[in-house]
């Protein structure tokens, strides 16, 4: 690999810059609506492609940082002396020498750098240290003497209200109390439950990584695996006391990410020690800090109550949430808004009654991770039909049937759905699609049904099958008046078209959609996506489709532009309007057929360029009663999962899961149904086996042998059997996003399995050996 040359700023030499396209791929079918494969899927499948882990400078120092090994602590003292005499150490930093803002956050800025007076969640950072080997800096920061007054942790969310204060802004991140409809309206039938939702880890593939480089005129290039590069400037600079000129983050590959992933407790420490040292400074997470240092799932309590009539309509639904955002606010409100705006689900409630808190505990801080909020609910509001279903006799799809929610709806935020909502169509498929053969006696492969697999301890006669429905929903971009921006540049030069945009590939395929889009409008074959990094204009964090609909939106107005300065020249010629010339296969054609030539001809010896931006239509955030315009679009799902359950031991194979996705409209149809295998997958860890324990605060083996990741044996095929390309009109190309709302959907259809196979209740995820054992074996 080829390293940066020594000397500040020196950077801008690295190799480990994954967001370039490598040479186009010789012709062949491309465009909008095609199968392309992603352009370093053989580098990322092959393990030569570059992380931030990869990267090296001459004179590199390594980083260490010493975190907190109590949730609840006061700080007496902090001795860094041990550590700075040891050999080949040379800084150590702690929070009295930040030089900007003490804190930084997502929304709220209230999370140290290091911790100063107090710890508030196990991991915590509160000194790093740089040295001239890894070994070393490991040692010297183990070597820091911190001397703790251990304090009584807040564990337990419900007593984040009477317990005293674990941060200057109080315990109560948020509350949002929701009334749409008639508060004295009931149903003539009536159901409760309560629902328990644990702490999934986003569990990347790679850890968190990272590189800092001093520059000549004393500020810092950080080179990390950022979704959103232009938002961690600002919060660098702001902490580091720097203007944002003079902070230049470059995005290195981004080995998974499930929205914004970083810790900023890597960043900013790395930031710190290349500007004290005056030297690059390198850090690479193990596995049990990526566990202790990044947001979780939030883990939530859910109290529901569903009134109907006799007939299955919904009449009015009353709900309590709870969520737990850990030590700091980070993005809880955000979750909090999605949890209580969606809290019925896809469905027509005239009558809405919700309650949501967010607060603050002394857990693993709670942030962003795929379909936040929204998934949380879906659990409990579709455990709700399903009991509701079974107190009145009825099929559990012909009562959702009943209930779904179409376009023209109000949400209980008294928004109305403008977008496509083509729930019923989506449930009918999954409804429709054949259910996967039972085993027969005397199979070879017999023991491979058995839920506890190939060497599968269970009797046969113990396994049950279930099926079960689900429906989903989730919103799109920024909420609650968000300004969602994206500015892209498109080049041609020649017959190479290149884009210039800061939205990172993530894995959801950004660079491969920027190709189309400029292969569709331009009718150019080769098209490369350059490195992303601060000096160009922002496009956001990657999160919620937001690629998709804005920064795509972008690329696709810069284009359009190009288009026009290609062919106003011809038209003018031709004495016509340049709307009359059209481009396909890489040919300009006349609406008459006089004009036909080649756009490599048409090209030849100009450059072209065009700068634009997209920004959807603006929201406003809930009032005081939880109504508002709140999101600029949703997108659904359904979801049938069939499984297989020993009632003897509680064991959960999943046989079949059958999906039917609104997609707006598949730009690549083979890259969206991955992408809702993958979710759907991670949406299976969630129902049976992803739970980051914790034990008074403290995090139980956070390592990935403990925290159990479904594999390819526990992942049955997906079936995609539907996708509904009803465009959204208000969307660039009609798209929708696509990830989220399969992992928001699948837990809630694998637990509706297992209460259809067991009988039981099923209310907590992910699900526990004992919810899973038949009520008629339960003694």
């Amino acid at each position: 690999m080829t390293g940066l040359a020594e000397g500040a700023g020196a950077a801008t030499a690295t190799t480990a810059t994954a967001s370039v396209t490598p040479p186009a791929a010789p012709p062949g079918p491309h465009g909008l609506g095609t199968t392309m494969p992603s352009p370093d899927a053989a580098a990322k499948a092959s393990g030569t492609f570059p992380y931030a882990a990869d990267l090296w400078a001459e004179g590199l120092l390594w980083a260490a940082v010493l975190r907190s090994p109590h949730p609840h602590a006061r700080i007496l003292s902090v001795d860094t002396a041990p550590a700075a005499a040891m050999p080949g150490v040379r800084a150590v930093v702690t929070h009295a020498d930040v030089p900007g803002d003490p804190s930084h956050g997502r929304r709220v800025a209230d999370r140290p750098v290091f911790a100063g007076d107090v710890v508030r969640h196990h991991g915590e950072p509160i000194a790093a240290v740089a040295a001239d080997h890894p070994d070393t800096a490991r040692l010297a920061a183990a070597a820091i003497a911190v001397e703790y007054e251990v304090l009584e942790p807040v564990t337990d969310p419900e007593q984040a209200f009477s317990a005293e204060p674990l941060h200057p802004d109080g315990n109560l991140i948020r509350h949002i109390p929701l009334r749409f409809g008639d508060p004295e309206v009931t149903g003539d039938v009536i159901v409760e439950g309560v629902y328990r939702i644990g702490r999934q880890d986003p569990a990347p593939i790679g850890a968190e990584a990272g590189l800092a480089v001093p520059r000549p005129d004393g500020g810092v290039e950080i080179y990390t695996a950022s979704t959103d590069p232009h938002g961690d400037r600002d919060m660098a600079a702001a902490c580091l006391g720097l203007e944002p000129e003079r902070v230049k983050v470059v995005v290195t590959g981004v080995p998974g990410a499930m929205g914004e992933r970083e810790d900023h407790g890597t960043q900013l420490p790395l930031g710190l020690l290349a500007l004290k040292t005056g030297r690059p400074v390198k850090l690479a997470a193990t596995r049990e800090e990526s566990f202790l240092g990044h947001a979780h799932r939030h883990p939530t309590l859910l109290r529901y109550r569903h009134h109907a009539d006799t007939e299955g309509r919904l009449v009015k639904v009353e709900a309590q949430i709870l969520l737990d955002g850990g030590a700091y606010a980070d993005s809880s409100g955000d979750a909090l808004a999605a949890a209580v705006s969606f809290a019925c689900g896809p469905y027509v409630v005239p009558h809405a009654f919700i309650e949501g808190w967010a607060v603050r505990t002394n857990n693993p801080p709670s942030g962003h991770v795929r379909g936040e909020g929204a998934m949380q609910v879906c659990a409990a509001y579709e455990g709700q039909m399903d009991k509701l279903a079974a107190k009145l006799g009825m099929d559990p799809a012909e009562l959702r049937m009943r209930n779904v929610m179409a376009t023209g709806d109000l949400l209980p935020t008294g928004q109305t759905v403008t977008c496509p909502a083509p729930v019923a169509e989506l449930l009918q498929a999954v409804r429709d699609e054949p259910l996967p053969p039972l085993p027969q006696d005397g199979e070879d492969a017999a023991d491979w049904l058995l839920p506890g697999g190939p060497e599968g301890a269970g009797d046969p006669e113990a396994v049950r099958r279930g099926v079960g429905y689900a429906l989903g929903m989730v919103h799109m971009l920024g909420a609650e008046g968000a300004d969602e921006v994206a500015t892209a540049t498109v080049k041609v030069s020649g017959s190479v078209a290149t884009v210039i945009c800061a939205a990172v590939e993530t894995g959801q395929g950004f660079t491969t959609l920027a190709r189309q889009i400029v292969q569709e409008i331009l009718g150019i074959e080769e098209v490369h996506v350059a490195p992303v990094d601060t000096d160009q204009p922002p496009a956001g964090p990657g999160a919620r489709g937001r690629h998709t609909w804005v920064s795509g939106g972008a690329v696709e107005r810069a284009a359009k532009m190009v288009r026009t300065q290609l062919l106003q020249p011809l038209a003018h010629k031709f004495g016509m309007s340049t709307e009359l010339l059209s481009i396909a296969d890489g040919k300009i054609t006349s609406y008459d057929g006089v004009l036909s030539t080649s756009v490599h001809e048409a090209l030849a010896g100009k450059e072209l360029w065009a700068t634009a931006q997209c920004r959807p239509h603006p929201t406003e955030p809930l009032d005081e009663s939880g109504q508002g315009d709140a999101f600029v679009g949703m997108a659904f799902c359904a979801v049938r999962a069939v499984v297989d359950v020993d009632v003897e031991l509680g064991l959960v194979r999943v046989v079949d899961m059958t999906v039917a996705q609104d997609v707006g409209r598949a730009l690549n149809p083979g890259q969206v149904k991955a992408r809702i295998e993958a979710g759907v997958t991670q949406g299976i860890g969630a129902a049976l086996t992803e739970n980051l324990r914790t034990s008074r605060g403290v995090v139980r083996r956070p390592d990935l042998t403990s925290y159990a990741l479904p594999t390819a044996l526990d992942v049955p095929p997906v079936r995609v059997v539907k996708l509904v390309e009803e465009r959204d009109v208000v969307a660039p190309f009609g798209a929708k996003a696509v990830s989220a709302v399969p992992v928001v959907t699948s837990p809630a259809a694998v637990a509706a399995a297992v209460r259809a196979a067991t009988g039981r209740p099923v209310n907590r995820l992910p699900i526990r050996p004992q919810s899973a054992v038949g009520a008629e074996l339960r003694g």
